[in-house]
């Protein structure tokens, strides 16, 4: 009374006659009294063949686990975070001025997608190489206009802003360029999508092997349905220069060879030589080359090199220089010589099942002494696996104990165990007609939905055990039970059903996890609310009719072990 007065005094007040009530009051209860007693008619009826009606709802939950296995998993969906990722990535040997034109290119292509509110490029990093310095790649980062902008205008979500850039990307012809949203995690991975690096493990550093594997796993994975935009980063034909030293005759000449490295380091690349002050701001000056001198081979040659003497000797009098191919990146994953292959399920396909078609890419693919490893997101993905079931069954073992306490039997609380899972119908069926996958945050709401499906199945099978306990017949207890606790079961679980739902039309910044976490709970609970309600009365005739078969047997067993005389003989 402390906490609610105002409920408490509508209960201490007197009822009204039923002639003194609204309309709205006659109409729900005349509308309730006939669905409670068609109710009461049911449950008479599936309690009268108790047997046949566990059975029925143990098949059911059969049919509701083997439908959740087959629901496509995901780890977490896709939120719209307000911007997506655009990665670009030029031909072997590009320089970074086509880089910038091309971001250049990108940046105006991005900014004619609706719902799209400016570009900001970086050129010269590769996003899928953990941002290290590649001359011929560069990174978009396309911010959307606020979501309370873009919500009021159709075809302004993320997902389709981000086909519609794809789309609009493919006029890029200098570049291959991509979009990808962000991952959901910020700092476990770099963009959203899937994340491979396929391994030489034998020891051998064949960079043109790595570049074969990695093309062999992405020309599988782009002939799949279920895959999109899959390409590798990795490149080992880049053209390159190799300097050779001739330590000897550069010793003879009195040129050490950390002269020759530091001249070329220099020429080729820059070094910091002094500062000044002017204008009330502090310049650095840097040393380098003129492009013109350092472009060819020829040209690296003529660079000149302090002697012994004091002479300016020619880079190559003491080295050999000749252009070749390699890698323009060395990556190694757990010391292994590693190519990053990144790309995204397609639209109607989950992550699970990208992964999945990987593993068996990646497993007919790559020959002995090689192989691949997932990361980022994908490793989290595939850490988790199914643990969910685990994580389930171990919730419904904890109400078993918990039950089994309160009841002081391990038999009745069954009946209350095996009627939660029919909620599992609900999420099921409300999975494969939308066509969305059984994510971290779904399962998170199968969780919620022991405890809900939980409450109501306790709620019959308590008062149940009450009227029991009076002396009535099993099958007119669990009936009366049902009857007793129909009302209370049903405003409580439409209540709660009601609140969640805004939770399914969810959008916004972070839309993803609420609708996955609603859709499953709204679906989940309005099963239980019409499954339990009607199955777990027979549930509870079944296991107590056994109860108290198995504790007669006991109470018989110990009268004969007591002798006639009452007294327990001694061996």
């Amino acid at each position: 009374m402390t906490l609610k007065p105002t409920q408490s005094a509508l209960w201490l007040r007197p009822p009204l006659p039923p002639e003194r009530r609204n309309f709205f009051y006659r109409a729900f209860n005349a509308a309730f009294g006939a669905a409670e007693r068609a109710y009461v008619r049911l449950v008479g009826a599936m309690t009268r063949h108790s047997a046949v009606m566990v059975a029925l709802a143990l098949v059911l939950v059969g049919v509701a686990v083997w439908g959740l296995a087959r629901v496509p998993t995901a780890f977490l969906p896709d939120e719209d975070q307000g911007y997506l990722i655009v990665v670009a990535q030029l031909p072997d040997g590009a320089a970074k001025e086509r880089t910038d034109a091309v971001m250049q290119q990108i940046a105006g292509i991005g900014k004619k997608v609706p719902g799209v509110d400016h570009v900001v490029t970086v050129s010269g990093i590769s996003v899928l190489d953990n941002f290290a310095s590649l001359a011929n790649g560069g990174v978009a980062f396309v911010v959307l206009k606020d979501w309370s902008d873009r919500l009021k205008q159709t075809g302004q979500d993320l997902r389709t802003i981000a086909l519609n850039l794809n789309r609009s990307l493919q006029a890029v012809t200098q570049a291959f360029a991509f979009a990808l949203p962000p991952p959901p995690i910020q700092g476990i991975g770099n963009v959203g999508g899937f994340t491979m690096q396929v391994e030489i493990k034998n020891g051998d550093f064949d960079y043109a092997l790595l570049q074969s594997l990695a093309d062999a796993v992405v020309g599988a994975s782009n002939a799949q349905s279920g895959l999109q935009r899959v390409s590798t980063s990795f490149r080992a034909g880049a053209p390159q220069f190799s300097v050779t030293v001739d330590r000897i005759k550069a010793e003879t000449l009195g040129i050490t060879t950390g002269n020759v490295f530091s001249a070329l380091a220099t020429y080729v690349g820059s070094d910091y030589a002094a500062q000044f002050s002017k204008f009330g701001h502090v310049f650095q000056v840097y040393t380098q080359a003129l492009p013109d001198y350092r472009a060819t081979a020829d040209d690296i040659r003529n660079l000149k090199v302090k002697a012994g003497n004091g002479t300016m000797t020619p880079i190559g009098t003491v080295a050999d220089i000749k252009e070749v191919q390699g890698p323009l990146l060395i990556s190694l994953y757990n010391l292994y010589p590693t190519a990053t292959i990144a790309g995204s399920p397609a639209p109607g396909f989950s992550s699970g099942e990208a992964l999945d078609l990987m593993d068996q890419i990646g497993t007919h693919a790559l020959p002995s002494g090689t192989g691949y490893e997932w990361t980022a997101m994908s490793y989290q993905e595939k850490e988790v696996g199914s643990q969910m079931y685990f994580v389930f069954a171990f919730g419904l073992l904890l109400v078993y104990f918990v039950l089994a306490g309160q009841y002081e039997s391990w038999i009745l609380p069954l009946s209350v165990i095996l009627g939660v899972p029919l909620a599992l119908l609900g999420t099921v069926t409300a999975l494969t007609a939308l066509g969305a996958a059984n994510n971290l945050y779904t399962q998170i709401g199968l969780v919620l939905l022991i405890a809900l499906g939980s409450k109501n199945a306790i709620l019959v099978v308590e008062y149940a055990r009450q009227r029991r306990a009076e002396g009535m017949e099993i099958v007119s207890a669990a009936v009366d039970g049902a009857r007793l606790r129909f009302r209370p079961i049903l405003m409580t679980s439409f209540a709660f059903i009601l609140g969640v739902f805004p939770l399914v039309i969810a959008t916004g910044a972070g839309a993803g996890a609420r609708r996955s976490i609603g859709i499953a709970v709204f679906s989940g609970m309005i099963a239980s609310t019409c499954l339990v309600v009607v199955f777990v009365p027979s549930f509870f005739v079944v296991m107590q009719r056994i109860q108290e078969r198995l504790t007669s047997r006991a109470a018989n067993a110990a009268e004969a072990a007591a002798g006639p005389d009452g007294a327990t003989p001694r061996p």
